[in-house]
C-alpha cells in the first residue's frame, strides 16, 4: 500500500497496470534513496603523479582507507604519468585535490589553491640534484657536459627540468643546444635509474627522491654522483581546485595537518620519508616563479 502524498486516501498498487506499477515503485526507490549522481559527486578525488614507492598500489590502498576514514565519506586517488594531466583534471574540476610540484602550481596558481606542503627533514623545502654516474671522470658542473645526454624528469617539474634550464641560462648558455639529446623519463627515479645504467650521462632529479632512494635502494643510487645542488625551493605542495567547497577544503587540510599526530597517519608518513604537511605562504614559491620568468615559462 501506497499513500500518495497529494491524496489523504491510500492506493493499492497492486491494481495498477504494471508499466504505470513500476515507474510508481522506481520513483519511490529514487525518493528513498540517493541518486547515483549524488553518490559520485561525494566522493574525493585526489590526484597524483608517478612516486619512489616500490608497491604503490599497496600504500594508495592504505592511504585513500585512512583519508575515508578521517573524511567519513568516499575517497578515489586518481593516478597520472605526469603533472600536466593532473593539473588540467585541477583546472576542469575533474578532481578535488591533488600532490603536485611547485612549477605547475606557479603557472597556475590562480586557478589553484594552496592546501599544505609537505615536511622533510623537518623543513618545507627540497633542492634539485643534478646528476652524472659515479664512475664518470672529469665530470664536476653541469658545464662538463655540454654536447653529453641529459634525462629530465617532466617539462612541469622544477627539480627536473626547470633549474638545470635556469641554471644554463644563468650562464649565457642555451638550453635547446648545451646538450647533444635530452628526453624526459616522467619521473625522479627513472632519471636515477637512467644515470646508473649508461642511458642518460647525466641527469637532474629530486633530492628528496634521490636521497629517500639512497636509503631503499642504496646500489641503484650509489652508481650515480651529485655534481651540482640547486638552492632550496618550496617542497612539492598539495593543492586544491579554485572552487572547491570551503567546508570540504578546511576538514580536508586539517586532516591533513594532522597526520602525524595520527597513528596510521603517521606510519604512512614514515613510509613516505616525511615528517607530516603544514601550512604554508605562496610565497614560499616565489623563487620557482622567478625562474620560470627567466626560462619564459610563467
Amino acid at each position: 500500500m501506497y499513500r500518495c502524498p497529494h491524496y489523504h486516501r491510500r492506493m493499492d498498487t497492486s491494481q495498477l497496470n504494471p508499466l504505470r506499477r513500476r515507474c510508481l515503485l522506481a520513483t519511490l526507490a529514487a525518493l528513498a534513496t540517493p541518486s547515483l549522481l549524488a553518490r559520485t559527486e561525494s566522493v574525493v578525488r585526489i590526484g597524483l603523479t608517478p612516486v619512489f614507492l616500490d608497491d604503490l598500489a599497496s600504500f594508495i590502498a592504505r592511504w585513500r582507507r585512512w583519508f575515508e576514514k578521517k573524511l567519513d565519506q568516499p575517497v578515489s586517488f586518481i593516478q597520472r604519468g605526469n603533472y600536466r594531466e593532473v593539473v588540467n583534471l585541477l583546472r576542469t574540476g575533474k578532481i578535488d585535490f591533488a600532490w603536485i610540484c611547485g612549477y605547475p602550481y606557479v603557472r597556475y596558481r590562480h586557478e589553484l589553491r594552496l592546501v599544505g606542503v609537505p615536511l622533510w627533514k623537518g623543513r618545507p623545502t627540497y633542492r634539485s640534484y643534478l646528476i652524472v654516474h659515479s664512475q664518470a671522470g672529469g665530470q664536476r658542473s653541469l658545464g662538463d657536459l655540454r654536447g653529453k645526454v641529459f634525462a629530465y624528469s617532466d617539462p612541469d617539474s622544477n627539480s627536473g627540468f626547470l633549474y638545470p634550464q635556469y641554471s644554463l641560462l644563468s650562464s649565457g648558455e642555451n638550453p635547446a643546444r648545451f646538450f647533444g639529446r635530452t628526453f624526459f623519463t616522467w619521473s625522479h627515479r627513472n632519471v636515477v635509474e637512467s644515470v646508473a645504467v649508461g642511458l642518460a650521462d647525466g641527469g637532474a632529479v629530486d633530492s628528496y627522491v634521490w636521497e629517500t632512494l639512497l636509503e631503499l635502494h642504496p646500489d641503484l643510487v650509489q652508481a650515480t654522483r651529485i655534481i651540482e645542488r640547486s638552492p632550496e625551493f618550496g617542497h612539492t605542495p598539495f593543492v586544491a581546485r579554485a572552487r572547491i567547497d570551503a567546508a570540504l577544503f578546511s576538514r580536508f587540510r586539517d586532516i591533513l595537518y594532522g597526520m602525524a599526530s595520527d597513528l596510521e597517519g603517521a606510519a604512512l608518513l614514515r613510509e613516505l620519508r616525511l615528517d607530516g604537511f603544514a601550512a604554508a605562504e605562496p610565497r614560499l614559491y616565489d623563487s620557482i616563479a622567478r625562474m620560470a620568468k627567466l626560462v619564459g615559462q610563467y
